[in-house]
């Protein structure tokens, strides 16, 4: 009883604190989508940066080193006036998602489960009919991990998606056909994306351009990516940098249903959209 009146909890009305747990939360969930906007961006890396510098200047101070620790002080410093010019594009993405409504927009994963699979039927239809044509096409599914720059880096459309509308992407000679489409939830969100090539030597050298970035932006995302095979029509699901050719319909079904399941007690985000 003496250890609650010496924290002051019985000051607290439930009002107080369910104002305070809100409030929390607000901040969690904020703090976890701006994560969420740099992550796999080259934002992470500077951040990295950051943190060695941090580190080092405690530690030098730590070992009485002052000509270091002087310099790595002006260093910080200067770094907070760079901060806002480094972090532009970052900060000028965020301005513009809150801006647009888009901040909260939720993930694939998070979206309700027959939204889910609505998607899932129109890349399914979609890939089939491009592989009985056999044109060639690279589409992204955005799960957790932000493709920001790639989509800003593409023609952005912002369209209800649909199999239709994916299909006369990448017809060929078309302007939007050479590059991937991005689909974040249940929206078209880019076409003519550039994506990263992955130089792993696991991938057979028959393999093309669009199977390379297929597999490249799996390594560095938790993305899902599909191709259709020009030469061949074979249809291919990459995930974390790995590929599995040769899927047919009912398992490149399965499969995306599988891995768009929302990972339940393991996401703050799922929590908030569930409440």
């Amino acid at each position: 009883m003496d250890l609650l009146k010496y924290l002051n909890f019985y000051n607290f009305s439930p009002l107080d604190i369910v104002i305070s747990v809100f409030d929390i939360i607000i901040v969690a969930f904020v703090l976890y989508r701006l994560i969420m906007l740099i992550k796999g961006t080259r934002a992470v890396q500077l951040l990295k940066g950051l943190v060695v510098l941090l580190v080092a200047t405690a530690v030098s101070d730590w070992l009485g080193l002052d000509t270091v620790h002087w310099l790595l002080r002006q260093t910080m410093t200067a770094l907070v006036v760079a901060l806002p010019i480094v972090f532009q594009p970052e900060l000028r993405r965020a301005l513009e998602k809150i801006g647009g409504g888009r901040f909260l927009a939720r993930p694939l994963t998070l979206m309700a489960e027959d939204d889910r699979t609505d998607v899932i039927d129109e890349v399914v239809r979609a890939v089939l009919e491009l592989a009985q044509t056999r044109t060639g096409a690279l589409i992204v599914l955005e799960r957790n991990t932000g493709l920001e720059e790639y989509i800003d880096a593409g023609v952005q459309t912002d369209a209800v998606l649909s199999a239709e509308l994916l299909i006369n992407i990448f017809v060929v000679k078309t302007p939007l056909h050479d590059g991937a489409a991005i689909i974040r939830g249940d929206r078209l969100a880019a076409a003519a994306c550039v994506l990263p090539l992955s130089s792993t030597s696991r991938l057979a050298r028959n393999l093309g351009t669009r199977h390379r970035a297929a597999v490249g932006i799996t390594e560095q995302s938790d993305a899902l990516a599909v191709v259709v095979s020009e030469e061949t029509g074979l249809v291919s699901l990459a995930v974390e940098g790995n590929l599995s050719r040769g899927l047919d319909e009912d398992q490149l079904r399965e499969r995306l249903s599988t891995l768009l399941q929302p990972k339940t007690g393991h996401n703050f985000s799922s929590f908030i959209h569930r409440r």
